[in-house]
């Protein structure tokens, strides 16, 4: 597996290796000894799965402690662009994201810590996969308005199409205003 790393620590893009023949194409997703090779969690305790059409942006979500979630994050069909912003407060890149596009075509993968907000826009109908290090829990549960100025985020896209609920999640500076300046 291709480990790619970013500018923020501990967040990482993989890239299985895709094996292909005459009767289609088989990958590894994940190998619990080659993650702890890695150094990334190998336990995971809950998968979930999105369907998405072109255009519509999920995010930004994470849960607190102590329910905090890592995810292993994939597309199984179409290509979204990920996001994934940096929210421990003690890290260098507080407050700043990597995006990554995801691509079903590629196989890659984003590994996001536990302590950041993850999101992500559908550039084609997509099946969305993640595999979190912690169950979900509603009283945990927040998230950062999309469009937020402070992180002023490019999403590449314009008019997304964005659930009520997540129209109605907090600024950055009302979650860290000790943080922004």
């Amino acid at each position: 597996m291709q480990v790619i790393k970013t500018s923020i620590e501990g967040l990482i893009e993989l890239r299985p290796q895709t094996f292909k023949d005459s009767r289609g194409s088989f990958l590894e997703t994940y190998n619990q000894p080659v993650f702890n090779a890695l150094g990334l969690p190998a336990q995971f305790v809950q998968d979930n799965q999105s369907f998405s059409t072109k255009g519509v942006l999920r995010g930004l979500h994470f849960q607190k402690e102590p329910f905090a979630q890592g995810k292993l994050v994939r597309v199984i069909t179409g290509k979204v662009m990920d996001i994934a912003v940096d929210l421990r407060e003690d890290s260098p890149t507080f407050g700043k994201y990597e995006a990554f596009i995801l691509d079903s075509e590629i196989s890659n993968m984003a590994y996001i810590p536990e302590g950041f907000a993850h999101g992500f826009v559908a550039l084609e109908d997509s099946i969305f996969s993640y595999k979190c290090t912690n169950v979900y829990n509603k009283a945990c549960e927040s998230g950062i308005i999309w469009n937020d100025p402070d992180l002023n985020i490019d999403w590449g896209i314009s008019n997304p199409i964005v659930s009520d609920k997540d129209q109605q999640l907090a600024s950055f500076r009302d979650l860290y205003p000790q943080s922004v300046t």
